[in-house]
């Protein structure tokens, strides 16, 4: 789960992390009045939305005096943001956040995150703020500085001393950065985070540490442990669709393809992925239903991936272990009764009661295309979808 930068700063706040003073406003006269309390002669407005680059899509401004404070916020709030992170589409803005400006000397650029190498926390450092940190590590990865902490003995002192001595950090500086890994690390660990990213890091005029910026992502899975975290769920930031499928437990993703995929585990249902796009075609979803769907869930599935106008026709892979497949093939027939598919359905089963499944489908008499494998699957409901261009 992903939250805004202001939540993100709350949370880090909470936990001795030094973020510069701002306040989330809705509308330009809320901009107009946080501004005067925060005092000051400069301000920053920017839009939330979660996303990266909103700079550089005018998403975040300097002004300099209360006029340009609500005129940005009035030119910010409704509008639609497009950078590279968001796509074509953009994100519609709904708040945007005033903060007080800052005397910048140096940006740095600092991350901490689950490293699935190492099974460790990593945290990645670098002399290259305020830049996508993607093109530095592929323009100048020397740059880059990479140090995982070993979960058994946990945070030290030289973690901080190193990632300092990394960013070029002296005196006082190094006392600060020491601290602050500390407590990025206890932030992280304690709100079961998965990603705490801050670009830039800033060296102020007067020599300190500041985060200038802000993001953090949650693991979903440990949200019943915090629910303070949860009750920060932005679902207006969210696609619709999405947000449905959660509603069912359901894993959805949406992409930009046309056939949509129906499978029962996260590994299988990549494989799907990849074999749609060997056989010349796109994939439309990423559709997880889980090990023990329902009936009505395969249900709900359908209507989920039916609602991208995009999908021309539906491929089914379920391979039947702790789901049975016939509870699956009773969700698929009463889904193609309740919604009178209209796009080709190929479905493969294997696995639990597979013979049965295999029974209820046949005896349907419905337009259900059968596979005897996954590769006999995609070639047919690629095929029935070329078939009809």
């Amino acid at each position: 789960m992903n939250i805004h930068e202001y939540q993100a700063k709350s949370i880090l706040r909470d936990f001795g992390v030094p973020v510069a003073r701002g306040t989330p406003v809705f509308s330009p006269e809320e901009a107009v009045t946080a501004a005067k309390e925060l005092g000051g002669d400069k301000w920053v407005v920017k839009a939330q939305i979660h996303a990266g680059g909103r700079g550089k899509g005018g998403g975040v401004k300097l002004v300099n005096s209360i006029d340009e404070v609500r005129a940005e916020a009035d030119r910010m709030l409704g509008m639609t943001l497009i950078t590279h992170q968001t796509g074509p589409k953009g994100r519609l803005v709904n708040r945007v956040y005033v903060e007080q400006a800052s005397d910048i000397a140096r940006e740095l650029y600092l991350s901490c995150l689950v490293d699935r190498a190492t099974s460790r926390i990593a945290f990645i450092a670098s002399t290259e703020g305020g830049m996508d940190i993607e093109e530095v590590a592929a323009k100048t990865p020397e740059k880059i500085v990479t140090l995982t902490i070993d979960p058994a003995s946990g945070f030290s002192g030289f973690h901080g001393r190193r990632i300092a001595f990394a960013l070029g950090l002296e005196g006082q500086q190094v006392k600060q950065c020491v601290k602050l890994i500390g407590d990025l690390m206890t932030a992280f660990r304690e709100k079961d985070a998965s990603l705490v990213e801050i670009n830039p890091l800033v060296v102020t005029g007067d020599g300190d540490l500041l985060c200038l910026d802000a993001k953090m992502n949650f693991d979903d899975n440990a949200l019943y442990r915090h629910g303070d975290i949860a009750e920060l769920r932005d679902i207006e930031e969210e696609d619709p669709a999405e947000v449905e499928a959660s509603r069912f437990d359901l894993n959805y993703v949406k992409l930009d393809g046309t056939i949509g995929c129906m499978v029962n585990g996260a590994g299988l249902a990549m494989a799907t992925m990849d074999i749609i796009k060997l056989h010349g075609a796109e994939p439309a979803n990423f559709l997880d239903v889980g090990g023990g769907a329902t009936k009505e869930q395969v249900i709900n599935a359908f209507k989920i991936i039916l609602s991208d106008p995009n999908v021309e026709g539906i491929l089914v892979n379920i391979f039947g272990g702790i789901m049975r497949c016939d509870i699956i093939a009773e969700g698929i027939v009463a889904a193609v009764k309740e919604m009178s598919i209209a796009v080709p359905l190929v479905v493969r089963l294997e696995g639990t009661n597979v013979t049965l499944g295999k029974k209820i489908l046949n005896e349907s008499g419905l337009a259900i295309i059968a596979a005897d494998d996954l590769g006999d699957a995609a070639q047919k409901i690629v095929a029935q979808v070329k078939g009809g261009k």
